[in-house]
């Protein structure tokens, strides 16, 4: 039975170069993952106020990530950090408080950029929740993709080999971290 895999997005645009990113490296992954597309562009955003009665939207996102055994986070870089969309459907995923959908689930982390450098900054400042929300972060390997939009072609397929190469690699190793993290929450 393949492992259920959440992929979140941090950028919103439908043709982010982050989305491309997103879906040649799920297009790699092992054939015993199972990935999918957990959406955040419809979340309201996050207020205590309605812990008691949450929007539909923050349910149906909960349920989907509750039913994954590990999560990949591929976002841009906003600022030096992550966006403000990511931010929140981490905050929407994590409470109420002592209910979050993300405790103890594995995770890795792909950040984005179109610029020679940056991407560091996104990362790690998710790397940083995810010690609070006790989520197992695979360490290496790293994945900072810069010039992002030069790995794609018109028709929008990676072009080169060695870029295929490290995104197959990256996947194989964050399913033998998921593995390895014994976080199997996979529901049937």
């Amino acid at each position: 039975m393949p492992i259920k895999i959440a992929v979140i997005v941090g950028s919103l645009r439908d043709a982010s170069i982050t989305r491309k990113v997103a879906g040649a490296m799920v297009a790699l992954a092992p054939k015993t993952m199972e990935c999918k597309f957990v959406g955040i562009g419809d979340l309201p955003l996050y207020n205590q106020d309605l812990d008691d009665q949450p929007p539909p939207a923050w349910t149906r996102f909960r349920d989907e990530v509750k039913e994954c055994a590990g999560i990949l986070f591929l976002t841009p870089e906003y600022n030096r950090s992550l966006p403000g969309g990511l931010k929140n459907a981490i905050d929407i995923g994590s409470r109420p408080q002592g209910q979050s959908v993300f405790d103890g689930m594995p995770a890795a982390v792909v950040s984005v950029t179109p610029y020679q450098l940056g991407a560091f900054g996104a990362n790690h400042a998710l790397r940083q929740a995810f010690v609070f929300l006790n989520m197992p972060a695979m360490q290496q390997p790293e994945a900072y993709i810069g010039n992002a939009e030069s790995l794609f072609d018109e028709q929008g397929k990676l072009k080169k080999d060695e870029t295929r190469e490290f995104f197959t690699k990256f996947m194989a190793a964050f399913e033998k971290w998921i593995s390895a993290a014994g976080q199997m929450k996979q529901k049937e």
